[in-house]
């Protein structure tokens, strides 16, 4: 049984081409996998369409040997002979694969990992800007009071989450679980929709139906190949993005699904019920 407790995942993340990233054979050593990196190659192979370049990539030769020169560590020289180059995972690639790992330590491992990062992030801030919030942070708290007064004051009851540039992986998986509320249904409202939402939603064993007024056809024919719980109706009606799960819950999204955490937003659950209930409205009006 892997005691994580014992384990400095911090140490297991490297920075390559400017990202934060983690190796494959030490993912596979946190999550239990007695056979090494076999079973999580097979589980990725299995949901290639989930992890873009920017999510995994592998390295190349002489990537390798460079930072196995520079890191003398028992995951690099478990490549030895190189038979097979390893691959490196992103901050995001590593949330999306805890979404299709199945091992008994599987979401104790992804907790602790993401915890990780955040400290690592928070590490590298602290010696590169001495943890000082910007001007630009500044005012956008100060634009959070204010909003949060307007809502006091219009009686909206509201609960949010606050994200600032670069906290990719804490928005992304808070967008997880804000979708794994969901029982029956959820919609959708984005008026820009990409293969980001496509990637979010393909683990969902529920009806999805997607509000947009932009989508690539391309992206949506492969994915309504290989799934079939989505369900898109095209509309101008909507500005601002939402997620309604099962008609009982609201939440109003400050970006774009497909920018999440590129800069910063919040992500705010409405409890008023009356804005739901209008807005199910607006909805059948739209399509």
């Amino acid at each position: 049984m892997l005691e994580i407790v014992d384990t400095k995942i911090e140490d297991m993340i490297y920075e390559i081409r400017g990202k934060q990233v983690m190796l494959d054979s030490d993912l596979a050593k946190l999550y239990g996998y007695a056979n090494g990196t076999k079973s999580i190659n097979l589980a990725v192979k299995r949901h290639m369409n989930r992890f873009p370049e920017r999510y995994m990539f592998q390295l190349t030769k002489q990537r390798y040997e460079n930072l196995q020169f520079q890191f003398e560590t028992a995951s690099w020289n478990n490549y030895g002979g190189i038979r097979t180059l390893p691959f490196v995972f992103t901050e995001q690639g590593v949330a999306m694969l805890a979404t299709i790992l199945r091992t008994p330590i599987a979401e104790q491992v992804s907790i602790a990992i993401m915890d990780a990062f955040v400290m690592m992030r928070k590490y590298i801030a602290s010696n590169d800007y001495s943890m000082r919030i910007s001007n630009i942070e500044t005012k956008l708290i100060d634009h959070d009071n204010k909003f949060n007064q307007i809502f006091d004051k219009l009686d909206i009851k509201v609960n949010h989450h606050i994200f600032f540039e670069g906290q990719i992986c804490d928005a992304y998986s808070l967008l997880v679980d804000i979708l794994k509320e969901a029982k029956n249904k959820i919609i959708i409202i984005d008026n820009y929709l990409d293969r980001t939402i496509l990637d979010i939603i393909s683990f969902l064993e529920l009806k999805v139906s997607i509000i947009t007024s932009d989508y690539n056809r391309l992206d949506m024919n492969k994915y309504k190949e290989q799934y079939s719980n989505i369900e898109i109706f095209h509309s101008k009606r909507f500005h601002n993005r939402f997620i309604i799960l099962d008609d009982e819950i609201l939440y109003h999204s400050g970006a774009s699904f497909k920018d999440l955490g590129k800069k910063c937003f919040a992500i705010i659950k409405i409890e008023n019920q009356n804005i739901l209930y209008q807005l199910l409205d607006e909805i059948k009006k739209s399509i």
